[in-house]
């Protein structure tokens, strides 16, 4: 059975810095697609942020609102760990954000949300002015 299981997340003032991460276990492919969500309060739908497929091959998607600011990094030790790590953030960047792992996309991994299948329970990110 997969898993995703999230932390991190908190409040920080504008320009701060968060790191979130999730432990994906449980996946029998041997390579999948991993990504970053999230749903703004502003927005009735959850959007994409970044992603990269698990052999860290081909080329990932990231969202240009966050370009250049987010960062998606994986650990390939005892267990997979997917990081997020997010500079600059803005009240803008206030939300909930989602862990998701879905099936090989090849070359590339999108950051459609109906292209990923088994998601984490989510952290909030909040960000003050």
């Amino acid at each position: 059975q997969v898993q995703v299981i999230q932390s991190g997340g908190g409040s920080v003032q504008t320009g701060g810095s968060l790191k979130l991460s999730c432990v994906i276990s449980g996946y029998s492919e041997n390579k999948f697609c991993m990504g970053w969500f999230r749903h703004l309060p502003r927005k009735a739908w959850r959007e994409g942020v970044v992603s990269m497929a698990s052999d860290e091959g081909g080329f990932a998607s990231i969202s240009s609102a966050v370009q250049e600011r987010f960062t998606i990094s994986q650990d390939n030790g005892e267990k997979r760990t997917l990081f997020l790590e997010m500079n600059g953030l803005k009240p803008e960047d206030t939300g909930m954000y989602y862990c998701a792992a879905g099936r090989d996309m090849g070359w590339i991994c999108s950051i459609v949300v109906d292209e990923y299948n088994v998601w984490g329970q989510g952290t909030q990110v909040t960000v003050s002015s």
